[in-house]
């Protein structure tokens, strides 16, 4: 099974405005590198809790069904399954009907469960399988838990406070608290 972002997050869960009050900064010199820092800090607490934060699209790949007709989906929290298709032995696109799968966003991991209906057969190649989701807290930076939120703020004032000590000595990627904040939401692995 293969997950690839399809939509990206139309904002981060942390604004520029919102960092650079935490960092007390009052110009606008460094808003380039802050906002990338934001960015990568969302990925690096997104894989640290293996949770998605602000609504995103998301592109599951199987290469045939599973035996029990239960897909645990690899993205949470899950806002909807959007679409499943099926490519056919021809390579043909198939849409499966929303009433032959019902989706539990409640389990974590998220899953899929497949109805008794006949299902269209899956080509003899790799990937015949798609599954469109939207993964994350919800589509505003207040829908993301504040924990994962502070969590932001603070490997982005961490980042900022030691980028210029790379050459001279390696510093910890997470400052102390990191952990503390993102256990609670960490997802184990498949």
């Amino acid at each position: 099974m293969t997950a690839a972002l399809i939509e990206g997050p139309e904002i981060e869960p942390v604004s520029l405005e919102e960092a650079k009050a935490h960092l007390r900064i009052d110009t606008e010199d460094e808003d380039e590198l802050l906002a990338a820092s934001i960015m990568a800090a969302r990925l690096h607490v997104e894989a640290a809790t293996r949770r998605k934060l602000v609504a995103q699209g998301w592109r599951i790949y199987l290469d045939a069904w599973p035996k029990g007709r239960i897909i645990r989906l690899p993205v949470a929290p899950l806002i909807s399954v959007d679409a499943v298709t099926v490519y056919d032995a021809d390579g043909e696109p198939v849409t499966v009907p929303e009433t032959d799968y019902a989706a539990d966003a409640v389990s974590t991991p998220p899953r899929l469960s497949l109805s008794g209906a006949a299902l269209p057969p899956v080509r003899r190649a790799l990937n015949g399988i798609e599954i469109d989701v939207t993964a994350g807290y919800g589509p505003a930076a207040a829908d993301v838990p504040s924990p994962l939120r502070q969590a932001i703020l603070m490997l982005v004032a961490h980042w900022h406070e030691h980028r210029a000590a790379a050459g001279e000595h390696v510093q910890e990627l997470t400052p102390f608290g990191f952990a503390a904040l993102t256990a609670p939401y960490g997802i184990p692995t498949l």
